[in-house]
Formats: C-alpha cells, sequence, structure tokens
C-alpha cells in the first residue's frame, strides 16, 4: 500500500506571526503587463475576499503591483482586516511601463514607498516588509539601514527580501532578522535549493514566487501524470510538492479568477505519496 506523506500546515513568521502556508500572491489582480487597473474589478475583489473566506491569512502584494493598484484593492477589499490576516509588500521596484520593473532600492526611494504602502494599505505597521531587490547601483547598506530605521520607528514589524543569495541574507542579518526570503523556485527551478536550506536551518520562511515553471517537457510529463493519477490539475500537483517539500515553504500562487482560485486552495488536500513525490524530486531543471 502506498504510503502517503503529510506537511505542516502552518508556519510562523519571525516565530510569531502565525500563517497558513498556502497564501495568496495579489499581483495579478492588476491589468495587463502588471500595469494599470484590472480588467475585471469586481471580480478582483470576489477572489480577495473569497481568498480570505477559504482560509488565506497571507497575503504578499508589492507598491509596484499596478503600481499601487494592488494594494488599493486589498484595502477597499478587505479593510477593515480579520485580526489574524498578515499583508506582506514590497519596495525596490519602479515601473516605468508594462512589464517593466526598474530596480531603485535607494533609502529615498523606499522612504516614500513605504509610506506609500501605509497609507493605501490603511496600517499604522507593515507586518512583513520585504526589499524587492538588493540594486546594484546602491550600496545594499544603505538600503538594509533604512529598512533597520523603519522598523526602530515601528512602521515596519518585519524585514524580508527577494532574489538573494546566502551571503546577501547574511549581510542583512547585520542589520535586522530577516524573517522570508523570496525567490523564484519550483519543483523544475531550483537554483535556489541552497538558500531554501539555508533558510530552513535558520526558520527563515521561503516563498517561491512562479512555482510552476512553463515548457520543460520533463516536468509536464510528469506532473500531468501525477495529476491525472490524483484527478488534480498540474498547478494543484506543484503546488502540493512544494508544501511537502520543506516546512518553511510559503506559498503564494495569484490569480484574477476565484474559479482559479478555489482551484489552487485544494492543493493541500492532495495525498501526495512517497512515490509521487520521488517522482517528482527527480525532475530535471529547464
Amino acid at each position: 500500500m502506498a504510503t502517503i506523506t503529510s506537511f505542516e500546515k502552518t508556519f510562523a513568521i519571525g516565530g510569531e506571526l502565525d500563517v497558513n502556508r498556502l497564501g495568496y500572491g495579489a499581483m495579478r489582480i492588476t491589468g495587463k503587463g502588471i500595469w494599470g487597473p484590472p480588467e475585471d474589478k469586481e471580480e478582483a475583489i470576489r477572489v480577495l475576499k473569497r481568498a480570505v473566506e477559504l482560509g488565506v491569512n497571507f497575503i504578499d502584494t508589492a507598491d509596484s503591483y499596478g503600481p499601487y493598484i494592488s494594494e488599493e484593492l486589498i484595502a477597499e477589499a478587505l479593510y477593515p482586516y480579520p485580526p489574524d490576516l498578515v499583508i506582506a509588500t514590497k519596495g525596490g521596484l519602479e515601473r516605468s511601463g508594462p512589464d517593466q520593473w526598474p530596480v531603485n532600492s535607494h533609502p529615498d526611494h523606499l522612504k516614500e514607498a513605504l509610506e506609500g504602502s501605509l497609507k493605501r494599505l490603511k496600517l499604522e505597521r507593515i507586518a512583513l516588509y520585504q526589499l524587492h531587490r538588493i540594486d546594484p547601483k546602491v550600496p545594499a547598506e544603505r538600503s538594509f539601514e533604512f529598512l533597520k530605521k523603519a522598523q526602530e520607528e515601528d512602521k515596519i514589524r518585519y524585514v524580508g527580501l527577494s532574489e538573494v543569495g546566502i551571503d546577501d541574507i547574511k549581510r542583512a542579518q547585520e542589520y535586522f532578522d530577516v524573517v522570508s526570503v523570496q525567490n523564484k523556485y519550483s519543483v523544475d527551478n531550483r537554483e535556489w535549493e541552497p538558500v531554501l536550506d539555508y533558510c530552513r536551518d535558520h526558520h527563515i520562511a521561503f516563498i517561491p514566487w512562479f512555482p510552476l515553471s512553463a515548457g520543460n517537457v520533463d516536468a509536464d510529463d510528469k506532473i500531468r501524470l501525477a495529476a491525472a493519477k490524483h484527478r488534480a490539475t498540474p498547478h494543484q500537483v506543484a503546488l502540493s510538492w512544494l508544501l511537502h517539500h520543506s516546512d518553511n515553504i510559503l506559498l503564494i500562487p495569484g490569480t484574477s479568477s476565484v474559479k482559479h482560485l478555489e482551484e489552487n486552495m485544494q492543493a493541500p488536500q492532495l495525498e501526495l505519496t512517497d512515490s509521487d513525490l520521488e517522482t517528482l524530486d527527480i525532475i530535471a531543471p529547464h
């Protein structure tokens, strides 16, 4: 008989903020190219409300999504917020047009971004504020110093990073506790596996973005076979694998459709076996 594996359902960010490991990423509730308002604003509002109804208490966003649109919609749909809802946002990218993301982590820009996020989200303090990118044009220490100061001023409770290596995390930890890392990662894109391991060993949340890479035939075949076996979607299988793979992984699949949201939220119910996981574990990288 196949052995069904289990996983932790929650994770405590910073050791204090208990969240369900399947959250929601609010990038896709904006317009095409993550630019401007969504085509169907009412559906976007419904998605946010439905996510919370289904148990989501961790929502990831950024000032650059829209820009500003995602944060504004979150507040419109959910404020006043449920007491257990953790809203994580990010700063460090500018927007010059659809699908354009210039990096700017200068303290002056971060200050403007943080103040704007607080206002749009109607919060006095951001529970988790993440540096969207380390800026190659600005000494990382200057960005870190700003975040440390904002934390000391109680505008930020916890600080996270995005698209960083282990050395980056260690440098940032000289200024503040790094409680989350958000890197590109999926069953078939595991470049950041050493970072995931480091984060797990140090109780740092690891938040994959783009959790289902496209175009990898080897991955597609294996994921489709598992999906057919469990009468699930490939996306559900990919999400379930991530939940099983490491207990510090927090998932933030994004969608602008209630139907797709409800499908994603069924991923934790998939009963993957040891054999399923072994097959998915050896998928060749794309």
